[in-house]
């Protein structure tokens, strides 16, 4: 498969079959944006989605790794059921507000055209499989794994 793929953001990690992504970032927030932005660079150009629609999110979860799983599998069924794409992100994590950690966040998007969309890969589910959310040095790293 080669060197692995890398963007500002996030980078693709070598895994047979499956995408297996690393997204990053100063801050948890700017990180679970980094996942999302990565997961329909998988699917699809992101720059060539235009932010035309805005949507409101909130998900929630019993810990970090559920509330990224629930984080990203919203988006996945909202993108099917709506047949829209997604490129830009902007998450508040409210972990402190509540007994478990939860997001809000305003999504951008359009609805999918064949004429300007490129169809890569198909993502059927996200997965609890090899994930990990740690932070270093104020620097938050998240990686999971996508089942095409």
């Amino acid at each position: 498969m080669g060197r692995p793929e890398h963007r500002e953001g996030f980078r693709f990690l070598e895994h047979t079959g499956d995408a297996y992504i690393e997204a990053y970032g100063k801050s948890l927030s700017e990180a679970f944006a980094n996942s999302a932005l990565a997961m329909f660079e998988v699917m699809t150009d992101t720059s060539k989605v235009e932010p035309k629609i805005e949507e409101s999110v909130e998900v929630e979860g019993h810990d970090l790794e559920s509330l990224l799983y629930s984080w990203l599998e919203t988006l996945l069924v909202r993108c099917d059921i709506e047949n829209r794409l997604y490129s830009k992100f902007i998450v508040e994590i409210l972990d402190g507000e509540r007994e478990r950690p939860s997001l809000k966040a305003k999504i951008y998007g359009e609805d999918y055209d064949p004429t300007r969309h490129t169809s890569k890969t198909e993502v059927k589910a996200v997965t609890f499989h090899m994930m990990e959310i740690k932070c270093s040095g104020g620097y938050w790293r998240l990686r999971f794994l996508l089942d095409l």
